[in-house]
């Protein structure tokens, strides 16, 4: 460690090292998805959803810094929702964020409990009732936003878990208007930054968070979460004979041929490529 960074706080060390040694893998996407989706407005009122892993820690620092530089005004809440944590990983939460020098709002719920009474797929319901409740308590706080720290690697494996378990084809948009909380908005600003990534930044700085802290599914098979381990190593498999496969499949998301499928759907249901054939659309020159 430098003299210089000896000095200085733990949370401007960690400051120091985004807009540092990870300028390039963590600020610059992040700044680039804020920018290409136009993810914030001057005026937002965001509410920075925290868990207390390393994604929405790291999701946290970057908006707290970006609020800090950003040309036009925004205001943020960086918003922590307890479900049910045991006593060891509500402090840890509680000493990462002092410890990042992230100023955290904290409400309760008893969504563990809720989830653990679901006799089927207790993933998929905790994960809609956080979601209610991260809304609900955004639009009393007064914002307008959400922001998750969903990253490029959730964007891929969401590809090829609905191709392979769900006969879909389907990612996370990097925004969307939510259903139920008319006004809202849900934004994904670590969209395009890589989970390794994040993981060699949490090192660098020797930080440790908390891994996955559901109290329900102990003992129990989590559907959701099985499957995507599954993919994510199907992926890392992948990756060893193509190492760019991460990138390929991220930038297939964005480079989507409508014309070449033969079924696609939209809002107001399902459509045949017959369609647009008979009209004289072309599928091959």
């Amino acid at each position: 460690m430098s003299d210089r960074n000896r000095n200085l706080l733990p949370y401007q060390r960690i400051e120091n090292s985004i807009l540092g040694p990870y300028r390039s893998r963590l600020w610059g996407p992040f700044i680039h998805s804020v920018k290409e989706y136009q993810l914030i407005q001057p005026g937002d009122k965001i509410a920075v959803c925290i868990s207390g892993g390393k994604d929405s820690m790291l999701m946290a620092k970057l908006m707290q810094l970006l609020q800090r530089y950003s040309i036009f005004p925004f205001d943020v809440v960086f918003l922590v929702m307890d479900p049910g944590y045991n006593q060891q990983n509500r402090q840890k939460i509680e000493d990462n964020a002092k410890l990042l020098g992230i100023p955290i709002t904290i409400f309760e719920t008893n969504i563990f409990d809720l989830a653990d009474k679901a006799e089927k797929y207790p993933c998929y319901h905790c994960a809609r009732m956080r979601r209610g409740h991260l809304y609900k308590k955004a639009r009393e706080l007064g914002c307008n936003k959400i922001a998750l720290g969903h990253h490029l690697n959730d964007v891929i494996e969401t590809v090829v878990m609905g191709m392979c378990y769900s006969a879909e084809l389907q990612t996370m948009p990097p925004k969307l208007h939510s259903k139920n909380y008319p006004g809202m908005e849900l934004i994904r600003p670590l969209y395009a930054i890589y989970e390794h990534d994040i993981i060699a930044w949490a090192r660098y700085n020797g930080l440790q968070f908390i891994q996955c802290a559901c109290r329900v599914t102990d003992g129990r098979e989590g559907e959701t979460g099985s499957k995507r381990k599954e993919i994510k190593l199907l992926i890392q498999q992948l990756k060893k004979d193509n190492p760019t496969i991460e990138q390929s499949l991220f930038g297939a998301v964005h480079n989507v041929v409508v014309n070449t499928f033969p079924a696609y759907r939209d809002k107001r249901g399902r459509h045949s490529f017959l369609e647009k054939y008979n009209e004289g659309w072309k599928t091959e020159e």
